[in-house]
């Protein structure tokens, strides 16, 4: 091949690759435009959170709840439930971050499938409570769980070592027996939890004595069972929900409703993905760290 064919072949490529380059980002500027609805902080619209799975502290979670706060393109927030709970203090964080959000504009829960213990704490944040007539909720309570290998150790002829600076330092622990005083600590511990807990539920919901002990023994119940306890305010879901808004806070139905993201689905990479595939890349992390309002069938 002579001189001039592979100065030409050398042209074409570099065409060729530039013209690549040029489609490639027409091909992202399209898609962009398609997930615009995510980009835009303009035109007023409802703020959609869900929250599914565990519930565990999440510190990008809370930055987006706590941004809703002052977001005046957010003309209501409706908290989409689907979890069983969590940790205490993870399901803390997101109760404190509503109410805050409550302060400013309407909040309403809307439980799917199951919102118990922790996902229940989430629930009593919003103004208005709304599950469906089978939906599991309620599970109000806090647990400990542990477990101890003493008997299993003994068998195999192991004996653990364990230095420490008071007796109830590291306790429970699966390597010693659970003696009184752990027992009675603990104890001290749950009784803390379970107070904060139940009054919230009954400082939020306005709940006498007798009503409050038979929602707070720690059972399930069904939507329609919760709507007799006064747990709830009304059966159905999402739609039952813009129609509250609209009724009591003349925020009309035809307004947008917008997903809130955090972390990784927030970037726009992630909702083009959403967008074309319907699928995010998620880095979920949980841990059972801490007392745990979770209900566990």
């Amino acid at each position: 091949m002579d001189a001039d064919a592979i100065l030409d072949r050398r042209r074409l490529k570099r065409r060729l690759v530039f013209w690549r380059v040029v489609a490639a980002v027409a091909v992202m500027a399209l898609l962009a435009l398609g997930v615009g609805k995510y980009v835009s902080r303009d035109d007023s619209h409802v703020a959609r959170l869900s929250i599914d799975g565990f519930i565990s502290e999440d510190p990008e979670r809370g930055e987006a709840i706590e941004n809703l706060v002052d977001r005046d393109d957010v003309a209501a927030v409706i908290v989409r439930i689907n979890s069983p709970g969590g940790t205490t203090t993870g399901s803390e964080q997101i109760y404190q971050g509503l109410r805050r959000v409550a302060a400013e504009k309407p909040v309403v829960a809307v439980i799917g499938t199951i919102g118990t213990s922790g996902g229940y704490i989430v629930a009593i944040a919003a103004d208005h409570i709304i599950a469906r007539e089978t939906s599991l909720t309620g599970s109000i309570g806090v647990l400990f769980q542990t477990a101890e290998f003493t008997g299993l150790l003994d068998k195999l002829g192991i004996q653990p070592i364990t230095l420490k600076s008071s007796p109830l330092k590291g306790q429970p622990s699966p390597l010693e027996p659970v003696t009184d005083d752990v027992r009675k600590a603990l104890d001290v511990l749950l009784k803390d939890s379970f107070a904060w807990f139940s009054g919230l539920v009954r400082d939020r919901r306005k709940l006498d004595a007798a009503t409050l002990k038979e929602a707070t023994d720690g059972r399930v119940f069904s939507g329609r069972q919760a709507m007799k306890l006064d747990l709830i305010d009304a059966l159905g879901g999402e739609r039952a929900a813009r129609r509250w808004l609209d009724e009591n806070h003349e925020i009309s139905e035809d307004l947008e409703t917008r997903n809130v993201r955090w972390g990784e689905e927030a970037g726009l990479l992630a909702r083009t993905l959403d967008t074309v595939s319907g699928k995010l890349f998620k880095n979920e992390r949980l841990t059972l760290d801490g007392l745990l309002s979770v209900w566990q069938p």
